[in-house]
């Protein structure tokens, strides 16, 4: 996994972990890695993705069966869908706007934009 200086690598691999709930790689109820088996796949310590499934924990989106081993919450989906929303919201549509207007890139720019992004979207996850 390339990891990015701007965020703790914990929350990182915690954003990974709800990306591949959000494609269906994990389902709802279904069991997760375990932390060791997951350390070896972002190849990072256990501690550190010890503390990505407390995070993922405390936010519902995850739980632990003692014994057992994680597991995707119920509704998981839908609250990592309104974290992320409400995180964009808060913190990055100021300066996408304020980008968008000192660049002076229209609506109908950003219209047509979004609508190619959207469709080799669509394409890649289809194959």
């Amino acid at each position: 996994m390339d990891f990015r200086d701007t965020k703790a690598i914990y929350l990182q691999i915690a954003d990974r972990i709800c990306d591949e709930v959000l494609v269906g790689k994990f389902a709802e109820d279904g069991r997760i890695p375990s932390v060791r088996e997951y350390a070896a796949v972002v190849e990072v310590n256990a501690n550190t993705v010890m503390r990505s499934f407390d995070q993922l924990q405390s936010q519902g989106i995850i739980y632990n069966k003692r014994g057992i081993g994680y597991f995707v919450a119920a509704g998981a989906r839908e609250r990592i869908l309104a974290l992320r929303k409400e995180q964009f919201l808060t913190n990055e549509v100021d300066y996408f706007f304020k980008q968008l207007y000192t660049l002076g890139i229209s609506d109908a720019e950003l219209a047509a934009m979004y609508r190619d992004y959207a469709k080799n979207q669509e394409k890649n996850n289809k194959l």
